[in-house]
């Protein structure tokens, strides 16, 4: 008869099973350990974005709740009245606005399509040159380049007159809503060098096989523009919109180099109103006040879009 009993475990071995198992309590504390040491290289970021981000930020809050006056500091919501009594802030709302659809739309399909065109080709790379170039400028070198071109007897008009065509020639800068019109095309002949840069970078990383085998399907070059390669640019989409809207809502210095927001207040967007109020009238609440509602407005704006984009994407 043969010994049916289970083999006996070898000491060492069970042993050493043994200790492989970390109490628990040790376990919890290695984990403390863990985030203790994560949260000591967090702490710089955070302290640097507290001081100069959320604070300065609360402080404005604060600030836009007080008055000018010496004698009613305290004037609860008198400054984002001004919104609803003020013609100038109204103007500046209306401009904001077209700041905002221009400079998401004209860099969004401009860039789109000069990507595509210059994606292949002998003569891309100077063509991808010259459209990437004005973004390297400041916004400052760029209003003073067009404020030599639109002045009334700046380089449009002069044009124009060599032409024949007299009566075409205007004082671009002067007339509302033209003025903001033509400083809406000046910023977008910056900005569409780099929705041109990240559009190329999103159809260079598109597969080759997904093309091919959609035109053996017999897909032409349109649906295979919107069916293939328009949902795998959308990534690249939902960055250069996202920062096209981001800019277009605190754009500054091309209205302040070319207009200073005039003539009067004609061309003013919040973030050139604000500036206006707070350090040449002289009214810091009025000018704590713009700068939350614009806040807000970009905030919730950037929020409300990708949110959407990712809910899409279902991410």
């Amino acid at each position: 008869m043969t010994d049916r009993r289970p083999p006996a475990l070898d000491g060492a071995a069970a042993a050493s099973r043994g200790g492989t198992r970390r109490p628990p309590l040790s376990r919890s504390r290695h984990t403390a350990r863990e985030r203790m040491l994560a949260g000591g290289f967090l702490a710089p970021a955070v302290l640097l974005v507290t001081l100069f981000l959320l604070a300065p930020f609360v402080w404005t809050v604060h600030r836009s709740f007080f008055s000018d006056s010496r004698t009613t500091p305290f004037s609860w919501f008198d400054n984002y009245a001004l919104f609803a009594s003020d013609p100038a802030l109204f103007r500046s709302i209306q401009n904001t606005l077209m700041w905002v659809v221009g400079t998401v739309v004209l860099p969004f399909v401009l860039g789109l399509a000069i990507a595509c065109l210059t994606n292949s080709g002998r003569l891309s790379r100077l063509a991808r040159l010259c459209v990437v170039l004005p973004y390297a400028l400041s916004g400052s070198a760029v209003a003073v380049v067009w404020n030599f071109m639109l002045t009334t007897d700046g380089a449009v008009n002069q044009i124009l007159t060599a032409l024949g065509l007299d009566s075409l020639a205007q004082g671009w800068l002067l007339t509302w809503p033209g003025n903001t019109v033509v400083m809406i095309l000046a910023n977008a002949w910056q900005a569409t060098g780099v929705a041109v840069i990240l559009f190329l970078v999103g159809l260079q990383s598109i597969p080759p096989e997904t093309l091919e085998a959609g035109a053996l399907d017999g897909a032409g070059n349109w649906q295979q523009f919107r069916h293939i390669v328009l949902p795998q640019l959308r990534p690249v989409s939902i960055i250069v919109i996202g920062m096209s809207l981001v800019n277009g809502l605190k754009s500054f210095d091309l209205i302040w180099v070319l207009t200073q927001g005039g003539p009067g207040r004609a061309t003013e967007t919040l973030a050139v109103s604000m500036y206006n109020e707070t350090f040449l009238e002289m009214r810091p609440g009025a000018g704590a006040a713009i700068a939350v509602v614009l806040t807000v407005i970009v905030l919730a704006a950037s929020w409300l879009y990708l949110r959407r984009q990712l809910d899409v994407k279902g991410v």
